[in-house]
């Protein structure tokens, strides 16, 4: 039987609640439990493997095109890089936070484990301010993506090495420096852990306190979370990388395993620490994915670089015709592809643009919701509803980002047989079920607000009163709580 209600209940005047496994499938998620708690000692050697894995992957084909003279074997094997890091590596570690959080962070990611050792050997200083800001991890997703496609990371092998070798750098300085035995790289500055995070809130795998107590998730140091959250007011999974150090299946305190319905966080978002920066990246990484996928493809984009290339050209900007750094541009003319400081700011300004269309489309559209709910009879002031009900988007946005950043994985499906008409309906069938997916989830935010389903139709909000659809509409999706009946129709 599943008991959500029992997850989002705090300690109640200081008594703690038993401990109840409750949720999906308890003795599955006990034995999961079990296994990794007696296996977390080797986890090291996971990390060391991985480790070997990503600096061949990034590192070699790179190495292996200035070192060797065969060209097949540099051409093989920077193939199959490419292959395992966009077709298989990027949208099965994005897929899996569904299925099982953020497992990547905690048990395989070398970036978050390099970060992790060398904090051993630092000073171990206090993590500023502008690193926990929350949106500093945004400004990195932003940056890292631009970034990627203005360097052409997907079809360089010299690109590949410079982002992700760049990115790597940064884990470890920032674990050298910062934080006492922590990860700040993972909490507080990762892209990647970002967008993981984010979308584990939809995922299946939670981690509970036994004790919980109220106040809310916080940020606390004296911790034995690596991600320094506060073990017994953990209700969000954001951050939570499964490390299993804060599992003991013996132990009355602690954290323990509970699997659950897709989505159920989301529902009930109000209870586990909904935020304005979460939502804002929500729609600004959408668009920024989104961005990077349609100045490809778009007609549009080639006319406007046409239209304003004539524009410098005619004020007489040539420096904008010089090709860039490597490092921020790709320049490599062996393989016919220059981009100049023109190319650089125009798809830069073109992926920024298409952000800012669709954040401000999710924003208004989010807006009118909250306004709307608030009118149709909602406990939520503005600013809560606008928070709660951009969660409703994540399914979407997920799509959207597998779309706009594992476009590879797509044409993997197309070597492997599927027409284009079949590749295209594997497409639309995921947008439609996450559009779906993404329905279900507001109609439960909805419910948990105390819209009652014939308040849609009320007067108040602007519409007519439908008593004859009502009594259908009134009855709120399985699994979610029965909203309050203090705020009937008059």
């Amino acid at each position: 039987m599943r008991d959500i209600a029992a997850v989002s209940r705090p300690r109640l005047s200081g008594i703690a609640q038993p401990f109840h496994r409750g949720g999906f499938l308890p003795p599955v998620a006990a034995r999961i439990e079990a296994f990794f708690v007696r296996y977390r000692h080797a986890i090291w050697l996971v990390h060391a493997g991985m480790f070997v894995v990503f600096l061949s992957l990034l590192f070699g084909p790179a190495v292996l095109k200035a070192s060797s003279d065969n060209a097949n074997a540099f051409g093989a094997f920077t193939a199959f890089a490419n292959g395992a890091i966009w077709s298989v590596w990027f949208p099965l570690v994005f897929l899996s936070v569904i299925f099982t959080g953020r497992s990547w962070c905690g048990l395989l990611c070398p970036m978050g484990a390099a970060s992790a050792w060398v904090n051993k050997i630092g000073p171990k200083l206090a993590i500023p301010a502008w690193v926990r800001w929350p949106g500093t991890p945004i400004i990195s997703f932003l940056v890292v993506t631009v970034w990627a496609h203005t360097t052409g990371a997907r079809d360089n092998a010299e690109a590949i090495a410079i982002v992700f070798g760049s990115i790597f750098i940064a884990a470890v300085a920032l674990g050298f420096f910062f934080g006492r035995n922590k990860r700040a790289w993972c909490r507080h500055m990762c892209p990647i852990g970002l967008l993981l995070g984010v979308f584990s809130r939809i995922g299946v795998v939670q981690f509970c306190a036994k004790r919980p107590e109220s106040g809310g998730d916080t940020w606390v140091e004296k911790t034995a979370c690596p991600t320094m959250i506060n073990l017994n007011r953990k209700t969000e999974s954001r951050h939570c990388i499964e490390c299993f150090r804060c599992v003991s299946p013996k132990s009355k305190a602690g954290l323990y395993l509970r699997l659950r319905s897709p989505g159920e966080e989301v529902a009930a978002i109000r209870e586990h620490n909904g935020n304005l920066s979460e939502v804002l990246f929500l729609f600004t990484g959408t668009g920024a994915s989104l961005g990077g996928f349609l100045w490809l493809v778009l007609d549009s984009y080639q006319a406007l670089r046409t239209a304003i290339g004539d524009w410098v050209i005619d004020r007489e900007w040539y420096w904008l015709g010089e090709p860039g750094p490597m490092w921020l541009m790709a320049v490599y003319p062996h393989e016919r592809e220059v981009l100049r400081w023109f190319d650089f700011f125009l798809i830069s300004g073109y992926m920024m643009s298409w952000m800012a269309i669709i954040t401000a489309a999710l924003v208004a559209a989010t807006a009118g919701a909250a306004w709307l709910a608030r009118r149709a009879g909602g406990d939520a002031p503005f600013g809560r509803g606008f928070i709660e009900l951009g969660y409703q988007f994540l399914p979407v946005a997920m799509v959207s980002l597998l779309l706009g950043l594992g476009g590879d994985l797509f044409e993997a499906l197309g070597s492997l047989g599927l027409g284009v008409d079949e590749v295209s309906l594997i497409k639309g069938i995921l947008f439609v079920g996450a559009f779906l997916w993404g329905l279900r989830l507001g109609w439960g935010l909805l419910a948990r607000q105390g819209v009652l389903a014939s308040a849609c139709w009320h007067r108040r909000a602007g519409f007519l009163y439908c008593p004859a659809r009502s009594a259908v509409l009134s009855s709120p999706p399985r699994g979610i709580r029965p909203f309050s009946q203090s705020r009937r129709l008059r």
